[in-house]
């Protein structure tokens, strides 16, 4: 029995099946695939991208890390501005998931009232957010072992530090212990007991207490032998007055180890003045005012002016006196517009910070490291004498001779560093030379020969690349100028006065996260305002401002007389208006009408021109791409007909 032939229509229409099927199952095999979370990011910012330290964080987890993820999603009460960033943290938690290699789970809960999801976002420490009398949440958790990090509230006005917290979020639980800090400093940070019977102890500085509740802190004293970049995460130097070559040199081994120092040096300091390093009585002595690190800035490319303060007029703080007031031209309030690296994490959310007679850095290159300026004076800045800076001198403000240069008052060094000290640790002999051993005759019994130690070896260049933050100034994080600290029944209160504080601990808080997160930076928003149609609003509000305001100007004066004579009319009086009264009153009105109606042509003319360029920007869409397909086909077409005819 012959076959019967299948008929081309039902052919060509399983082949669309076919195709169809093919598709579909493709596009579903793609997304649950890591490969189907990845493309191309062709945006100006790459703002869809994470950044390489992400991606090292990721890629260096060796235990499960889990983000309890809870969003509030089946409510209709959820603003639209809420609902478009929650798309945002969807894809950017997708795309942390499929580059974990499965070290990191997502755990989307929606914590309805009375459910399980409600009460984890509870012991979470996820309460959410009141709107329109209902509990929404929109945070996350971020979990490993036995440790925790909250980002309770995702606001989409922090969007563009999103990717940072989470990164910092995810290495903060990873690792297993606190990071250690080591503290080097002339200062008596953690306070000293009372000399003498009646006498009241001295209180830790505030910051130093703040720094032993979020990290363990060790005291290293000033003359450490060696410092262990594997256990201390981060080396304080706090004004290290006086600081020994050997000691310098112990710094220098652990940078080279791959360690990351922060050093507060100054050319004046006030809080060394009032506590001082020892007891005087006791014959301690004070600590010196002045710090620096002559051998290690010099290898690092820096110098620190120690001599002298930096005064700034152009951010010169008003200061009470005993009688009266003064512009303390010594006394830095450095605004936002002296924060250079504007997406900075460190500085980003500051609003300004105080320095109070600093010295100042000057990069003199030649250590080939990459060198970063956080906080910078103004190119009025110039050099004055610490103590009559410190006497808040009026002569200061015109004597001062500026140089036209910006100083340096906070700033970052990163690379590979090379010793500062190529001779070895100063104050060891070197290494003797080897003595050869005498030739033994044949029956000779062998010679006692002392063994020569080992001279211990030292770092001439990093193993890894190291960090370095400076800081010209101590007494901006010294409690009085800190701090608004008060006592509560024997219970000491201390509140940011200003953003020193926020300052200090950003840079550590960075510091002391994974390597990959120092030096991170702010992503750029994916919300991207309509600069055009921005500017067609503010030509139109320009142009019609003015005659909005002579319209209102205009309507109150009307107004104005129309209530005066109605309260005429009140008293009983009689109410007569002059022809000239009753003629500007119908002029006025004419006015407001007249003006009223250009107003509203005016905002006819600006809907026209949006809708104009809204045309536009939708027959771009909708056409750009078919033409270029269709350009394609017709390329390919003629190129084959070429090659056919070729034949």
């Amino acid at each position: 029995m012959a076959h019967k032939p299948t008929h081309p229509v039902t052919r060509a229409a399983f082949g669309i099946g076919a195709l169809v099927a093919i598709a579909i199952l493709a596009n579903w095999l793609i997304s649950i695939s890591t490969f189907g979370n990845r493309g191309q990011d062709f945006t100006e910012n790459k703002v869809h991208t994470l950044s390489k330290g992400t991606r090292a964080i990721l890629g260096e987890l060796d235990t499960p890390v889990v983000i309890r993820y809870y969003a509030s999603r089946n409510t209709a009460y959820m603003p639209e501005q809420l609902k478009l960033h929650m798309r945002r943290v969807d894809d950017l938690l997708k795309e942390y998931a499929s580059l974990s290699k499965g070290k990191l789970r997502i755990d989307e809960l929606d914590p309805q009232p009375d459910t399980d999801a409600e009460d984890s976002a509870n012991l979470d420490g996820i309460n959410g957010q009141r709107m329109d009398d209902q509990n929404l949440y929109f945070g996350l958790a971020v979990s490993c072992v036995d440790r925790t990090s909250v980002i309770p509230f995702l606001d989409p006005n922090d969007e563009t530090m999103l990717e940072y917290h989470l990164s910092k979020a995810v290495a903060e639980v990873s690792t297993p212990a606190k990071p250690v800090i080591g503290v080097m400093s002339a200062l008596s940070l953690a306070g000293s007991p009372a000399m003498m019977q009646g006498q009241r102890p001295t209180q830790p500085w505030v910051f130093y207490q703040q720094l032993k509740q979020a990290f363990e802190v060790k005291d290293l004293g000033m003359t450490p032998a060696t410092i262990n970049p594997k256990e201390i995460k981060v080396l304080l130097l706090f004004h290290p007055a006086g600081i020994t070559p050997e000691a310098e040199f112990a710094v220098d081994q652990y940078l080279l180890g791959g360690g990351t120092v922060v050093a507060c040096l100054d050319a004046f300091s006030i809080a060394a003045q009032m506590t001082g390093g020892g007891n005087p009585m006791m014959g301690g002595g004070g600590a010196p005012t002045t710090s620096t690190l002559p051998t290690l800035l010099a290898a690092w490319g820096m110098t620190f002016e120690s001599t002298q303060c930096l005064a700034d007029p152009t951010y010169m703080t008003p200061m009470r006196t005993r009688t009266g007031s003064a512009d303390a031209v010594a006394v830095l309030t450095l605004p936002q517009k002296a924060m250079p690296q504007k997406d900075n994490v460190i500085t980003k959310d500051l609003e300004s910070i105080m320095m109070l007679l600093p010295g100042a850095f000057t990069n003199i290159g030649g250590a080939k490291v990459a060198a970063d300026t956080l906080v910078r004076s103004s190119l009025q800045a110039g050099f004055v004498d610490s103590m009559r800076a410190s006497q808040l001198d009026p002569a200061l403000a015109t004597s001062l001779k500026a140089k036209g240069t910006a100083y340096d008052l906070i700033t970052h060094l990163t690379g590979t560093f090379q010793t500062a000290f190529p001779n070895g640790k100063p104050g060891e002999a070197p290494a003797a030379p080897k003595v050869e051993e005498p030739k033994k005759e044949i029956g000779q019994l062998p010679a006692e020969v002392k063994k020569e130690e080992p001279k211990p070896e030292w770092l001439k260049v990093g193993t890894s690349e190291g960090n370095v933050f400076l800081i010209a100034d101590i007494d901006a994080f010294y409690d009085q100028f800190a701090y608004r600290v008060q006592n509560f029944g024997g219970m000491q209160m201390a509140s940011p006065s200003n953003g020193n504080s926020s300052l200090f601990f950003n840079l550590l808080d960075q510091a002391t996260g994974s390597k990959h997160l120092i030096g991170s930076r702010s992503r750029a928003a994916v919300r991207r305002p309509f600069t055009v149609i921005q500017e067609m609003e503010a030509n139109f509000n320009k142009q019609s401002g003015e005659e909005i305001a002579n319209y209102e100007t205009k309507q109150k004066e009307v107004q104005q007389k129309l209530s005066d004579l109605q309260a005429q009319k009140a008293k009983g009086s009689e109410l007569h208006l002059s022809p000239e009264q009753e003629a500007e009153i119908r002029k006025l009105r004419q006015d407001k009408v007249d003006t009223s109606r250009l107003i509203r042509e005016k905002e006819k003319e600006l809907r026209r021109q949006k809708d104009k360029l809204s045309g536009n920007i939708t027959l771009l869409n909708v056409a750009v791409m078919p033409s270029i397909v269709i350009l394609f086909g017709f390329a390919f077409l003629i190129k084959r007909r070429s090659a056919t005819r070729a034949r």
